[in-house]
């Protein structure tokens, strides 16, 4: 397949439309036409219960879900080892954090007992879970080896 005419489907983080984005574009910083805001971010993409199940359905990059809650206190410190891979998968993967108290109905339906969980979702379906927080290599390596060895 041409390269040039290659593309994927990314869900704007703020407008929750998916945009239609040539793959050689990804590493390009693109906007989304309807609201002008970044697609691909450096940081995590908060997101409620409405949004995630929105957003990983309109993705066509596999989406890393982070279950958190500010109270959990191995949550914090896995926050900056979520931050690192948003960078380092930037243009391979998504990177979201969804709040376990507002968010419910996500919890439920992913069947989250426990927090920090980690989940690597395409098309909205579960691939793997990670359990607890790791160190950013296990987390790269966790995601390389369910991906089939994505940058990072």
């Amino acid at each position: 397949m041409d390269p040039s005419t290659d593309r994927l489907h990314i869900a704007c983080p703020d407008c929750r439309r998916a945009v239609r984005v040539p793959t050689h574009r990804l590493q390009q910083s693109p906007r989304c036409p309807a609201c002008h805001t970044a697609l691909l971010r450096l940081e995590p993409v908060e997101l409620d219960d409405a949004g995630l199940e929105a957003f990983a359905r309109l993705n066509d990059l596999p989406v890393l879900v982070d279950f958190w809650a500010p109270w959990c206190g191995p949550c914090r410190h896995y926050a900056p080892v979520i931050a690192e891979a948003a960078r380092k998968l930037h243009g391979h993967v998504v990177v979201v954090k969804v709040n376990s108290d507002t968010a419910p109905a996500s919890s439920a339906r992913y069947g989250i007992r426990s927090i920090p969980t980690t989940l690597l979702l395409r098309n909205g379906q579960e691939l793997a879970r990670l359990s607890g927080a790791v160190p950013t290599p296990e987390l790269m390596r966790f995601v390389a080896h369910h991906l089939a060895g994505p940058p990072g």
